[in-house]
């Protein structure tokens, strides 16, 4: 199944204070729309990542591409939820998507088990939700603010999104739905009689909607995370070639490192550190040097694969220090180009990439040109 994820991001979000639209306010160090994309880009399943916006909010969007380190998927939103999602579907069936997640960028602690239920869900639905049962006593309010009668809470449900659905019943119930604006896809479905299956929702898959909610997510974020760190090494042996692959970009220099795969020492070093902080083993586990598929293959893929692994075990990356042991080539041309490819790679800010060079003045195989090492440590977050 070809699935695809529209983040609705075009609201304004006033009720959560802030002074900005409460998608782009910042969250323990980091703007809510980048850690909710972030955890969708790096869950492993969605072929494409749609973020409907409102074009008047550029210099935001700006901001959290510079955090991510990588350019989103954009498209403009509609005056209301309805007509944001509209487009959003448009742009998933150009993509050629046949099923969709549809989530409310305010929500950005979508767990990757949360995503696995609903995939699974929709292999046997056509429509799933996420859902809570309700656990408060409920009443309605009367005039003057006091309580009216109470309400049964027996079979209700909060209802959550991601929301996921096949794309072609979905756009056949918008069409069915005209003009009309409401809640959520769910009620779509449901008005054009369709059916909508239920999966376990999560508590901590709360949408951001009142001050009160920032504070919550702020203690949740600080309470329940713990700091790790991840160590790669790597070495390759160098020979004269037209071009070196070293931390994702291209040197020529007349050198060229000898490997099964680019043999970018940089990124492979990463990509072990990355695996290290996720508890997901080494390098060598994933992509054998005996496989035949990775001869040649370039080594982003590598660390690509390592972040998800860390995404799933509940983790996000935040520094990420690089030291390249060379005589030759010479490292400090090519430093600036490095570190942007690598922040871009990892999904971070420039600030939190540093790149270092350095010799074994002339002791070993380094020191005598034979090879170039690399020695990474990264600091990552894990909130589950």
């Amino acid at each position: 199944m070809k699935i695809a994820a529209v983040i609705v991001a075009a609201g304004r979000g006033e009720r959560a204070g802030g002074g900005v639209p409460k998608q782009y306010r910042e969250l323990a160090g980091r703007r809510v729309l980048a850690r909710c994309v972030y955890r969708l880009h790096h869950c492993g399943v969605f072929m494409s990542l749609i973020v409907v916006v409102n074009p008047l909010d550029r210099e935001h969007i700006d901001a959290v591409e510079r955090e991510l380190g990588f350019r989103l998927d954009v498209i403009p939103g509609g005056a209301t939820r309805t007509a944001s999602v509209r487009a959003g579907l448009e742009a998933a069936s150009q993509a050629g998507a046949d099923a969709v997640f549809i989530h409310d960028a305010a929500r950005p602690f979508v767990s990757p088990a949360l995503i696995d239920r609903l995939v699974d869900a929709l292999e046997r639905h056509p429509a799933v939700i996420p859902a809570l049962p309700v656990s408060d006593a409920l009443c309605r309010v009367g005039d003057g603010g006091v309580m009216d009668a109470p309400v049964s809470r027996d079979g209700l449900q909060a209802a959550q999104t991601p929301q996921a659905f096949h794309l072609a019943p979905l756009l056949d119930a918008y069409a069915q739905l005209g003009a009309t604006a409401l809640p959520d896809d769910a009620a779509v479905v449901r008005a054009a009689g369709g059916e909508v299956a239920l999966v376990a929702g999560e508590a901590d898959n709360f949408k951001l909607t009142t001050p009160e909610d920032f504070i919550r997510a702020e203690r949740m974020l600080m309470s329940e995370s713990i700091t790790v760190t991840g160590q790669g090494f790597d070495v390759h042996r160098l020979e004269a070639a037209e071009v070196m692959w070293l931390c994702g970009i291209e040197i020529r220099a007349g050198l060229g490192l000898v490997g099964h795969s680019d043999a970018d020492a940089g990124l492979h070093a990463l990509t072990d550190a990355v695996l290290g902080a996720a508890g997901a083993g080494d390098i060598g586990q994933h992509f054998p040097p005996s496989d035949p598929q990775w001869k040649g293959a370039r080594s982003d893929a590598f660390l690509k694969h390592a972040l998800t692994r860390l995404a799933q075990a509940g983790g996000e990356i935040v520094h990420a220090d690089l030291t390249l042991i060379a005589e030759r080539p010479k490292i400090g041309p090519h430093r600036d180009a490095m570190r942007t490819r690598v922040a871009e790679l990892l999904g971070l800010p420039l600030q939190r990439v540093n790149i270092k060079a350095t010799t074994t003045e002339k002791l070993g195989f380094a020191g005598r040109g034979e090879g170039l090492a690399a020695q990474a440590i990264i600091t990552a977050r894990l909130t589950s």
